[in-house]
């Protein structure tokens, strides 16, 4: 019989940068929306994609750090 302990991989043990993530993700999210309004070329559906991705990294971030704050996710 196994122990109690849960099977994870290496890098689930060690833990990566987790402040540069989220400055990646909201430079990106930033780009994405300057593309959106500095592009003539960028219409209709390309400005959704452009905003609906913005939003979802966004919220990514929004909600990974109220996940942390919760003490739901380590």
């Amino acid at each position: 019989m196994a122990g109690s302990e849960p099977v994870t991989s290496p890098d689930q043990r060690k833990p990566g940068p987790r402040r540069a993530g989220r400055i990646g993700a909201i430079l990106s999210a930033a780009a994405l929306v300057l593309m959106m309004f500095n592009n003539n070329e960028v219409s209709g559906i390309e400005k959704l994609w452009l905003g609906g991705i913005a939003a979802f990294l966004v919220l990514a971030v929004v909600g990974d750090a109220i996940l942390r704050r919760n003490g739901l996710r380590s």
